[in-house]
C-alpha cells in the first residue's frame, strides 16, 4: 500500500499530524469572520470587503513570508509569523467585541496575512525526504503530493462546517478563537519535528527568483485559471440553492476530489508532467459541463451528482501542477515557489466568484457555471502552450 509505505518513514507521521491541525483553521476563518462581522455589524458588505481585504493581504505577504522560511528555516520563520497571525486574529475578535470603528476590523484581518503557508512546508519536507533522483522516490513524492491535496480538499470541506457550527452552537467569535487556537498549535507541534526540517540552502541575496524561472509565469497562469474555477463554482452553487443545501453540494464536490486525490496516489504516474497536466485540465474542461448541464433540470439531486463527478478532476490537477511546481523552482527556493502557485489560485478564486456573480445577476443563476468551463478550457490551452514552448526549447 503506497500510503503506508510512506508514512512509514520516520518522523513523517508527527509532522503530517501537526500540519493537519493547523492546516484545518483555513477553512474556518473566513466563514467565521463573516458570520462573526455581520452578525455584529449586520452587514454582510463589510464582512466581505474585511476578507476579501484579509485575502489581498495574504496575496501580497505570503511569498515574502515564504521566501523568509526558504532563507532561515521552516521552524525560525513560521512560529513567529504564525504568532503574529494569531494576535491579528484575536484582535479582530477583541474589535468586534468592544465594537471598535469599522476601520479596524480591516487592519486586525490584514495581520493575519502573516499566516505561513503550512501544506507548503509540508510539501517540502516530502520533496526533502525523498529527494534522491530513483524510481521509488518519484513514485513517494508523487503519493506524498496527492496525499497533501486530499488534505487541502478535506480541511476546506470541514473547516466551513466547524466554523459554523461553532459560531452557532456557541457564541459568534467561537470559530475565529477555536481556529487561531488550532493554528497556532499545529504549527508549534509541525516546527517541533526538526529531524524532517529541510535544511536551509546557500541561497546568495542575488539568486534567482521563481518567477523569473522559464516557463513559470505560464504556469502561473495556468494556476490563476484554475483558481477561476473553484471561486466560480462556489458562486454559482450558492446562487442556485440555499446556503445549508449549497454546502453539503460543495461538500460532495470537494469530496470528489478528495477521494480522487487519494486514489490517484495510488497510480504510477506515467507520462511527462506537462503532458499530464494537460490531460487532467482536459478531464477537468469536460468534467465541468456537468454542472452546467445539471443545472438546467432543476433537480437538486443531478446537481450533487454532477458536482460529485465534476470535483473528480480536481485534485489531480492540482497534484500534478504542484510537483510540477516543484521540479520548475530553483533549488533552495521551493516554498516561495508553491506559495506563488497558491496566492495565484487564491486571486482565481476572486477573479471566478466576481465573475460569476457578474454573470449569476445579469443572465440567471444556471449561467454562472458557464465561468468554470471557459476557465478550464483557459487553463488547458495555457498548459499546452507552456508545454509547447518546453519541447522547443528542448529541441533548440
Amino acid at each position: 500500500m503506497p500510503y503506508a509505505r510512506l508514512f512509514a518513514t520516520p518522523g513523517a507521521r508527527a509532522f503530517t499530524a501537526g500540519n493537519l491541525l493547523a492546516r484545518l483553521p483555513m477553512g474556518m476563518f473566513s466563514v467565521s469572520a463573516v458570520i462573526m462581522i455581520a452578525g455584529s455589524r449586520g452587514s454582510y458588505a463589510l464582512a466581505g470587503a474585511v476578507t476579501a481585504t484579509g485575502l489581498a493581504a495574504t496575496a501580497l505577504v505570503a511569498p515574502w513570508t515564504a521566501r523568509l522560511v526558504d532563507r532561515h528555516g521552516q521552524a525560525r520563520v513560521a512560529v513567529p509569523a504564525t504568532a503574529l497571525a494569531v494576535l491579528g486574529s484575536l484582535a479582530l475578535l477583541l474589535c468586534i467585541r468592544f465594537d471598535a470603528p469599522d476601520w479596524t476590523l480591516f487592519a486586525a484581518y490584514a495581520a493575519t496575512a502573516t499566516t505561513p503557508n503550512t501544506g507548503g512546508m509540508s510539501r517540502a519536507r516530502w520533496a526533502h525526504i525523498h529527494r534522491e533522483p530513483t524510481p521509488e522516490n518519484a513514485a513517494a513524492l508523487h503519493t506524498a503530493n496527492s496525499f497533501e491535496q486530499a488534505a487541502d480538499e478535506l480541511c476546506f470541506m470541514l473547516g466551513p462546517v466547524l466554523a459554523a457550527l461553532l459560531c452557532s452552537a456557541l457564541f459568534p467569535e467561537a470559530g475565529t478563537l477555536t481556529g487561531a487556537v488550532l493554528l497556532l498549535t499545529g504549527v508549534l507541534i509541525f516546527a517541533a519535528q526538526r529531524s524532517t526540517e529541510p535544511p536551509v540552502s546557500d541561497r546568495t541575496p542575488g539568486a534567482r527568483s521563481p518567477l523569473r524561472t522559464p516557463g513559470m509565469a505560464t504556469l502561473l497562469a495556468v494556476f490563476l485559471a484554475t483558481g477561476t474555477v473553484f471561486g466560480a463554482l462556489e458562486v454559482s452553487t450558492l446562487a442556485i440553492l440555499d446556503g445549508p443545501r449549497a454546502g453539503l453540494l460543495l461538500g460532495l464536490q470537494a469530496a470528489g476530489s478528495c477521494a480522487a486525490g487519494l486514489l490517484y496516489g495510488t497510480v504510477r504516474a506515467a507520462g511527462n508532467l506537462p503532458g499530464r497536466l494537460a490531460a487532467c485540465l482536459a478531464a477537468m474542461t469536460a468534467l465541468m459541463t456537468l454542472p452546467l448541464l445539471a443545472a438546467r433540470t432543476g433537480s437538486a439531486v443531478v446537481l450533487a451528482a454532477a458536482l460529485l463527478l465534476a470535483g473528480a478532476a480536481t485534485a489531480p490537477t492540482m497534484v500534478t501542477g504542484m510537483s510540477l511546481v516543484q521540479r520548475m523552482t530553483p533549488q533552495g527556493s521551493l516554498n516561495e515557489g508553491m506559495t506563488l502557485a497558491v496566492t495565484a489560485i487564491l486571486g482565481g478564486i476572486a477573479a471566478g466568484s466576481a465573475a460569476a456573480g457578474w454573470t449569476v445577476e445579469h443572465a440567471g443563476a444556471e449561467y454562472g457555471y458557464a465561468i468554470p468551463v471557459c476557465a478550464a478550457a483557459l487553463a488547458l490551452l495555457l498548459a499546452c502552450v507552456a508545454g509547447a514552448g518546453a519541447a522547443k526549447a528542448r529541441l533548440s
